[in-house]
């Protein structure tokens, strides 16, 4: 039987772009089910690829097919990252120019630690370098709270989560006292944390969190145990995670309708697998490190920092907290 290449090649190319185009329009619909929110992870790059499809149909000139993948390509790229532009950020008042002359501003820094990070001294070099007032840590295995342990006396107010697994807890490092219980904190085996902070006489909850994959594994089944933690946050909120969850997935969003919180854009890529070069983390990276705020706390500013040794970078924010009304009862600091 004599084999028609050229017949081959054309169902090839056209087979294989439209199986990226259907693996990007089922990314958005991750409403649907949770299978469909994992292709959302991937957007960016499956558009770029389907971009990429259109040089071998323009050259077996499968001109509607070319001009269909073009379409929803662009349209999914400026969809997606034009509502998680600066400007787009700033005009939806999630970013803010902070005047530190007329509200105090305060720093929280989150990092996935890597639970066997074999360079801690990047880590802590990294939290004395920029000095924040809050560190938020996921992934703080019994290795890792021992190492924590020379910060002591920097951050005299912390939570640290009983591990669930060898991979450790979520935890919490202040100069701020807590003005609730932190042995109330924790919740979710581990993986959630909730303290009311004092800031310079305006309390605000501080939460870390760290979710888990997204399907095929329990990363919805994770989010429905702490759908009733997520309403209950104080007024005033500002929210730092492992998502393992991009911006505009199914699974952010649904957490942000919980808890009545923003998403802060534009801190762009932060996890890469350390088997990859470092370089290559802004270009095919996924920013599934988040950072959210509601109430009185205004985010100036959300970076991602060198890398520490992790396979996640460090995320920086500075943030104001409006005032509010004064309390009748006098607030207990917690230690």
């Amino acid at each position: 039987m004599r084999i028609d290449w050229s017949l081959l090649l054309r169902l090839v190319a056209l087979g294989g772009v439209l199986g990226i185009a259907g693996a990007l329009i089922f990314g958005f619909l991750g409403r649907i089910h949770p299978a469909f929110d994992s292709f959302s992870h991937f957007r960016i790059h499956l558009a770029v690829l389907l971009l990429l499809g259109i040089l071998p149909l323009a050259a077996l000139r499968y001109w509607p097919e070319a001009a269909f993948a073009l379409l929803l390509g662009i349209g999914a790229i400026w969809t997606t990252l034009g509502g998680f532009s600066d400007a787009s950020a700033r005009k939806a008042g999630l970013v803010a120019d902070l005047d530190a002359a007329s509200m105090p501003v305060f720093r929280l820094m989150h990092l996935n630690l890597r639970y066997d990070n074999d360079r801690p001294e990047l880590v802590l070099s990294a939290i004395g370098e920029h000095r924040p007032d809050i560190v938020t840590l996921t992934e703080v295995s019994d290795l890792w709270a021992e190492r924590l342990s020379v910060l002591d006396a920097t951050y005299p107010h912390r939570i640290v989560c009983p591990p669930p697994t060898h991979i450790g807890g979520v935890a919490i490092l202040s100069r701020r006292p807590f003005v609730s219980n932190p042995a109330d904190a924790c919740g979710d085996r581990g993986s959630f944390a909730n303290v009311e902070v004092d800031f310079a006489g305006r309390r605000a909850s501080v939460v870390a969190m760290h979710l888990g994959w997204p399907w095929p594994f329990g990363q919805s089944w994770h989010l429905s145990r702490i759908e009733d933690d997520l309403p209950n946050l104080a007024d005033s909120a500002i929210l730092a995670g492992d998502f393992n969850a991009v911006p505009w997935s199914q699974t952010v969003r649904r957490t942000g309708e919980l808890g009545g919180l923003h998403i802060v854009r534009g801190i762009g890529p932060t996890y890469l697998d350390r088997r990859l070069p470092d370089a290559w983390r802004r270009w095919i990276g996924l920013p599934i490190d988040q950072i959210m705020a509601k109430g009185g706390v205004v985010v100036g500013s959300a970076r991602a920092l060198p890398a520490v040794g992790s396979d996640h970078l460090p995320v920086l924010v500075e943030f104001s907290i409006l005032p509010q009304e004064p309390e009748a009862e006098v607030l207990q600091a917690w230690r």
